[in-house]
């Protein structure tokens, strides 16, 4: 999320009007008006004017990394993040998105790092330990990943996210039956999670329950048609149909 609060009527006059060029936090300003639109190119020029113009304006640092980042450019993202977290070193949402970009450049013992910090100046970011057990899922660390998704569900519990991953955590560690158990819940926040059901359908198969397994891998079937997602029900179907011929 871009720092900085615009009203829509404010945000048109500002990206129509000339700006001060000695004014940073209108070129900021627009800059994040022009993102939210998605033109990131552009916002990312108003930011380099703003930090022109004062080249210690942690947010708009904060902001051109985040433009960038949605442009893939990861390693231009954490360059930003590293510069706004040299001016304020408590800005947790600057670490935080660098510890997003360096999962996205598969950097995932940094990321924790970063993730790390971002929780020490803020306990109760839920974000933070979501995204942390999300790196920790990537290095086999599933313990650690299913303590993460705790801390989050304790913060929010209806993160329907962390009781999926935490289900997921739970079956490769051979946990169908706790698998399940996370799958429910998340249904119950979302009933039209497909991959829950696609996942719930394949955890159930190894408790033994088939029944259970069909039933759940149907619904994936038709909420993936539903949702538009061909790949998925295509797979969904193959499983079905394996199962079916069980």
């Amino acid at each position: 999320m871009y720092a900085g609060q615009l009203i829509q009527k404010d945000s048109e006059q500002l990206v129509q009007r000339d700006l001060d060029p000695t004014d940073a936090q209108a070129f900021s300003d627009r800059g994040t008006v022009k993102a939210r639109s998605g033109d990131y190119q552009g916002a990312i020029a108003d930011y380099d004017k703003a930090i022109s113009i004062n080249p210690d304006f942690a947010v708009a640092f904060y902001n051109r990394g985040l433009a960038k980042y949605y442009l893939g450019n990861y390693q231009g993202a954490i360059a930003d993040y590293d510069k706004a977290t040299s001016i304020n070193p408590d800005y947790a949402s600057a670490i935080f998105n660098r510890g997003t970009a360096k999962d996205n450049l598969g950097d995932y013992q940094g990321a924790i790092a970063d993730y790390d910090k971002a929780i020490g100046i803020n306990p109760d970011y839920a974000n933070a330990f979501y995204n942390r057990g999300i790196a920790k899922d990537n290095l086999g660390d599933y313990q650690g990943a299913i303590a993460d998704y705790d801390k989050v569900i304790s913060i929010n519990p209806n993160y329907a996210n962390a009781f999926y991953n935490r289900g997921l955590a739970k079956y490769y560690l051979g946990n169908y039956q706790g698998a399940v158990a996370d799958y429910d819940k998340a249904i119950s926040i979302n009933p039209n999670y497909a991959h829950v059901f696609f996942n719930r359908s394949i955890a159930k198969l190894k408790s033994g329950d088939k029944n259970g397994a069909i039933k759940d891998i149907t619904i994936s079937v038709e909420l993936f048609r539903k949702q538009g997602n061909k790949k998925g029900e295509t797979i969904a179907l193959a499983f079905l149909r394996k199962l079916q011929n069980r």
